[in-house]
């Protein structure tokens, strides 16, 4: 068994309690209140800056040029393409630039954006890669379901959502992040595969309180 497939499994309980979560279920269905959407949309901005971050380090991280390309391509996705999406859909929403600047991270967003970080910190790529997979890979996974739902790729306000994510372009981030962390723990004793494991659950829990976060719009209580 590979090592993703083993975190994979692992985490399923976790990952599927966020595809049924009713905030990605009403993506799915158009049934989303619009506002928890717009909430989303404006956490999920402030968290990709965070997240590009991470991919940088990513690049000082890399032993070797096709890893550093590696990452530099998956940098370019999101600051240049999944971020480009976020501000189109912003503008379609009605919610300014300004706005979206503004925002205030809430406190799911900079405890999930801070724990990303703090683990590329630590200055292993391994460590870095299984922080943030679950998001480039579970975002494949819910998009791909999603995409299989009656209307949902063409829906008015998430259909581009859901075309987005159920790309080949979106799903070969992920792809690429599972291989290279696969070629990283050949390496590892299972101590390190141990420690490697709960970085990537952490961060699927963190995925599944962002779902909850932003049904519920829940920001600083005062």
């Amino acid at each position: 068994m590979k090592f993703s497939e083993r975190i994979r499994k692992k985490a399923d309980p976790v990952w599927e309690k966020s595809h049924q979560h009713p905030f990605v279920q009403g993506i799915g269905n158009g049934t989303l209140d619009i506002e928890a959407f717009k909430f989303y949309m404006c956490q999920d901005y402030k968290y990709l800056i965070e997240y590009s971050k991470v991919i940088a380090m990513g690049t000082v991280l890399a032993k070797d040029l096709d890893t550093m390309s590696g990452f530099a391509k998956s940098l370019d996705e999101t600051l240049n393409f999944e971020m480009d999406l976020h501000r189109q859909y912003a503008e379609h929403l009605g919610i300014s630039r300004d706005e979206l600047e503004s925002t205030v991270p809430g406190p799911v967003t900079l405890a999930y954006s801070s724990n990303m970080l703090a683990e590329a910190q630590k200055g292993s790529l391994a460590a870095l890669i299984a922080a943030i997979l679950p998001c480039a890979w579970s975002y494949h996974e819910i998009g791909l379901e999603l995409a299989k739902k009656p209307g949902a790729l063409e829906h008015e306000q998430y259909g581009e959502w859901v075309k987005m994510y159920s790309s080949d372009e979106f799903g070969s981030i992920g792809k690429w992040l599972i291989e290279k962390l696969d070629e990283l723990a050949e390496g590892c004793t299972e101590t390190e595969l141990n420690d490697l494991e709960a970085i990537f659950l952490n961060t699927s829990r963190y995925e599944y309180m962002f779902w909850d976060m932003a049904y519920k719009r829940e920001g600083w209580p005062v």
